[in-house]
């Protein structure tokens, strides 16, 4: 029986939080014509949708994705990948669980994101212009058709409310990543069916959500 491992990029495998908030204001102060510092963007900024920030912010209309891909990819090259992913992606491969990203981004973005060498780890990956994003269920369900999983058969690590509510609308076991952007107390109450508080052992706990340890652990004691 196939199994997969879903993951959402920014927060969750990409420290991108600092370089989300200076996108943010190094657009804004591109397209004001006015100092925007990170200190001056709206609270939860790094989690809110880009337009309403910038309307909080006194600008109406379209963003420019010029503008945004000048700032963004100025902002982008301070990210790294946290430690633990290199490492959990080869062991997911190595017991033949698959693996995808179902992510907002688009898909020019994503190298300014994950190196070579990440991105060949994973199996596939659902962008912004891929699929209905989420809360929607249809990133993570067009990755499992791509991959061959059924919904019962994988896990979806998230880092916000809006990947909870997907993973639970696709039917898929909502892993809520504690150490990325709204927290392990907001993870829960939106209805993470398991919230790790960091990353330490996430590989182990992924496998046992997959069914894989505990096979493991039996092999063992047999």
């Amino acid at each position: 029986m196939k199994r997969a491992v879903l993951f959402d990029l920014d927060g969750v495998l990409v420290d991108s939080r600092s370089a989300q908030l200076a996108t943010l204001a190094g657009f804004a102060t591109s397209a004001l014509g006015r100092r925007v510092t990170v200190a001056d963007l709206p609270a939860h900024a790094a989690s809110t949708p880009r337009q309403r920030v910038m309307a909080d912010l006194g600008l109406q209309g379209e963003i420019n994705e010029d503008r945004w891909d000048a700032a963004t990819a100025t902002a982008t090259l301070s990210c790294q990948v946290f430690q633990y992913v290199r490492e959990t992606l080869t062991a997911l491969r190595a017991f033949g669980v698959a693996t995808g990203v179902i992510t907002l981004r688009s898909r020019r973005r994503l190298p300014w994101l994950l190196p070579p060498d990440i991105l060949a780890l994973v199996d596939t990956v659902v962008c912004y212009e891929d699929a209905t994003p989420k809360p929607a269920p249809d990133g993570l369900l067009l990755a499992l058709d791509q991959l061959g999983v059924a919904p019962s058969e994988a896990v979806f690590v998230g880092d916000l409310e809006t990947d909870v509510h997907a993973a639970r609308a696709a039917g898929v076991i909502a892993v809520g990543a504690g150490w990325g952007f709204a927290g392990p107390e907001a993870l829960a109450q939106a209805g993470a069916d398991v919230v790790l508080p960091h990353s330490l052992d996430i590989t182990a706990a992924l496998l046992l959500l997959v069914g894989i340890g505990q096979r493991s652990e039996e092999a063992k004691r047999s």
